[in-house]
């Protein structure tokens, strides 16, 4: 029932004297309420690092039964959320609702249909990588927590081996992959000359530093590497019966979007959108190339120096940008951010973010520093508002940083660099070209290997490393990750459409998106009805349906 129809039967029962008038203030009260309670609820969450973290051993904590007294327990606090009148709350309190049902909706969704403790054995050695990368203490509780960490793989790893018990093919797959090569991207993994291969290479890695520094450890590290070889066989000899599949299907995926993701669009609407997405940043592609077509190449930087002096100055370029042409506000307690691509120099060449940002950074450093993800996340960290502070959406946070690598050539950002609107098409090809990949997968009508060939086909300079990496994550994490980046940047094209039409020439680019950061990073739809009160996509959004089944 949507917000219009229950406005008239309440309205119907306060006149027959069947309901009483409700204090809309304590009611979003008991919203606060329900949304700690269910945080609470979910200890644990749905990754193994919290497991790990925590020191409850995996083959407990995600036993099954637990997993469905979970999801059994999900029905109180839907019927909590269902009874209250939301229809008389304001704007801004409606909103923080339907955050709060998406956040339960995940919830159900994770416990009814990814059950990634019995689907995917990447579940347990995602957090085992980052055991792996640890600095190696001298003493004290850090030290005290490495041991922990170490003392539960063999059990964590013995554990996956009896949840693990309808496991998908490219799950397997891909796990064993990881287990022993390089992911050939490497950001965010320590600095190797020669990365290691895989997950057990980190740990042949962290048993050479323990010889070194901590012999002590020694015989943990040995124990740790022992069982991940032993999982690594385990994978291997059973994965002819691992054949389920590892996508949720065209409906339930249809479902996820909507009701948990909150975008207001079909897959079939979606594949449309970002078709022509890619046709037009092909062609805008072609366009700047001829523009430019007696403008040298960039050259990549030769060394480490040469690209943190590239970086510096687009830093200083781009923050000057912004406060000059008063894009966004940047407060002052916004300090350094640094940077999103390391320098490293491969046997192979440089990878396609590299082969990019080597050249100039500018387009990853307004997508993922500032005003994109780093940036984003300073003002989320002084969010201290109960529901909005606690909660980050995909498509709101790869939306609005995709949807500033376009601003930025059309606001005038890429003047003063003959290359840099070239560059920033290469990532928006690339954005558009993992709509299909994520969707097809997800409906089980490709595999890793076609979703990576049509990656790879469709992008310029893309190499299969980063193709594969991105194809994983779309696969392995909770649907419509792939496609938030597109989608959700067509998302706030709309949203300033919106805005922009409604004030006429009131409209100031900067309090736009100065109001769209405070909003928090909740589904752009939900942004959209606070800013605009433009109801039309979150009617979609009040009622919840059953999940659709296989």
């Amino acid at each position: 029932m949507t917000i219009e129809p229950l406005r008239i039967v309440l309205a119907f029962m306060l006149a027959l004297g069947l309901a009483t008038p409700v204090n809309a203030q304590a009611d979003y009260d008991d919203l606060l309420e329900l949304h700690e309670d269910l945080r609470e609820y979910m200890v644990p969450g749905f990754t193994s690092a919290v497991v790990l973290d925590s020191g409850a051993r995996v083959g407990e904590a995600y036993a099954e039964p637990l997993m469905r007294e979970k999801l059994a327990g999900l029905a109180d606090f839907e019927a909590r959320l269902d009874a209250m009148p939301v229809e008389d709350w304001e704007r801004h309190e409606q909103v923080d609702f339907l955050a709060v049902r998406s956040i339960l909706n995940g919830y159900r969704f994770n416990l009814e249909v990814l059950r990634p403790w019995k689907r995917d054995p990447g579940f347990y050695l995602d957090p085992l990588m980052r055991v792996a990368f640890t600095e190696i203490p001298e003493s004290g509780e850090e030290l005290e927590t490495l041991r922990s960490q170490l003392a539960e793989v063999a059990p964590m790893l013995a554990g996956a081996r009896a949840n693990l018990t309808d496991v998908a093919g490219d799950y397997a797959d891909l796990a064993l992959h990881n287990l022993e090569n390089s992911d050939g991207v490497n950001h965010y993994h320590p600095y190797r000359e020669v990365p290691p291969p895989g997950i057990i290479g980190w740990y042949d890695d962290l048993l050479a530093r323990t010889r070194e520094s901590r012999s002590e450890l020694v015989p943990q590290v040995e124990e740790a590497r022992a069982a991940l070889i032993g999982f690594r066989d385990w994978l291997e000899a059973e994965r002819p019966a691992m054949d389920s599949p590892a996508g949720v299907g065209a409906a339930r995926y249809d479902w996820f979007i909507r009701h948990v993701r909150m975008i207001p669009m079909t897959a079939a609407e979606m594949l449309v959108l970002a078709d022509r997405e890619h046709e037009r940043m092909t062609a805008a592609l072609a366009l700047y190339r001829h523009r430019n077509r007696g403008e040298p190449q960039i050259a990549l930087s030769a060394s480490a120096a040469e690209q943190e002096a590239k970086i510096a100055e687009t830093d200083r370029i781009v923050r000057d940008w912004l406060e000059s042409e008063e894009i966004i506000s940047i407060p002052d307690f916004v300090g350094e951010l640094g940077a999103n691509t390391p320098y490293i120099e491969r046997p192979t060449g440089p990878n396609f973010w590299e082969q990019i940002q080597f050249r100039d950074p500018i387009p990853d450093h307004v997508h993922a520093v500032i005003p994109g993800h780093r940036f984003d996340a300073v003002l989320a960290a002084r969010d201290e508002r109960p529901i909005r502070g606690r909660y980050s959406e995909g498509s709101r946070a790869e939306g609005w940083a995709t949807y500033l690598e376009e601003m930025t050539v059309l606001a005038g950002g890429t003047d003063h660099t003959p290359r840099g609107d070239e560059y920033m098409m290469l990532f928006g090809i690339f954005r558009a070209a993992r709509v299909p990949a994520d969707i097809h997968m997800q409906h089980n009508e490709w595999s890793v290997r076609e979703a990576v060939d049509f990656m790879r086909a469709q992008t310029p300079w893309l190499d299969e490393d980063v193709a594969r990496v991105d194809a994983e994550i779309y696969l392995r994490r909770p649907p419509g990750y792939g496609v938030a980046y597109t989608i959700g940047k067509l998302q706030m094209d709309a949203l300033l459409a919106d805005r922009a039409t409604q004030l006429g020439e009131n409209f100031v680019l900067r309090d736009f998106h100065d109001e769209f950061m405070a909003a928090g990073r909740l589904p752009i739809a939900l942004i959209r009805y606070e800013m605009t009160g433009e109801a039309d996509e979150v009617a979609l959004f009040w009622d919840t349906p059953p999940i659709p089944a296989p």
